[in-house]
């Protein structure tokens, strides 16, 4: 398995959709950094978010989660409480190849303000707006600003296919087109 370059990303964006939109160079003039990096692609963060909330004195419970347990929100900058989290989605869509996996991780200007970004990986044969788990470990409110890069997705190409795709096991969370939140 090897990690794929800047032009493998380029061209499997441009001949097999993996990302759409796609950002072909790395927008950073202003903003969080975004697009194609030399080793990876930075995401951005849309406009909705699932904001943590306590009001209901509901229990976090990944079995049965309660969805009172979030507050819907739509802006350019989301405020997460302190010591809080929120859930939120990429503005790219991903369609991943049957012979890659990704590994996402934050990106180091929100980590040095204490918000950490967390994704699974994005299996082979996964598509869909990807479900972003953002924390504020601090304890101080955090800004959160939307279209602009949140996290660096790194892409891994196996020397040859797997044998089941989270498409062939049919995936509880394949081709999700908004926030989703914790499924049994």
């Amino acid at each position: 398995m090897s990690i794929r370059p800047d032009h493998w990303i380029r061209k499997m964006a441009s001949e097999h959709g993996m990302i759409e939109p796609f950002e072909s160079n790395q927008v950073r003039d202003g903003v969080i950094s975004y697009g194609v990096s030399s080793y990876g692609y930075d995401i951005r963060v849309a406009d909705e978010f699932k904001i943590f909330t306590n009001v209901h004195s509901a229990i976090v419970d990944p079995k049965s989660f309660d969805p009172r347990s979030m507050v819907d929100f739509t802006g350019e900058v989301c405020i997460i409480p302190p010591n809080s989290f929120a859930l939120a989605r990429t503005v790219e869509y991903f369609r991943i190849p049957r012979s890659v996996l990704t590994i996402c991780v934050g990106k180091s200007t929100y980590a040095r303000c204490g918000i950490i970004v967390n994704v699974t990986p994005f299996e082979p044969e996964w598509q869909g707006y990807v479900t972003l788990e953002i924390s504020n470990t601090t304890p101080l409110p955090a800004k959160i600003y939307a279209n602009e890069g949140i996290a660096q997705v790194l892409f891994f190409e196996a020397d040859s296919e797997c044998d089941v795709s989270y498409a062939d096991k049919k995936g509880k969370y394949q081709k999700q087109q908004s926030i989703v939140l914790p499924k049994l």
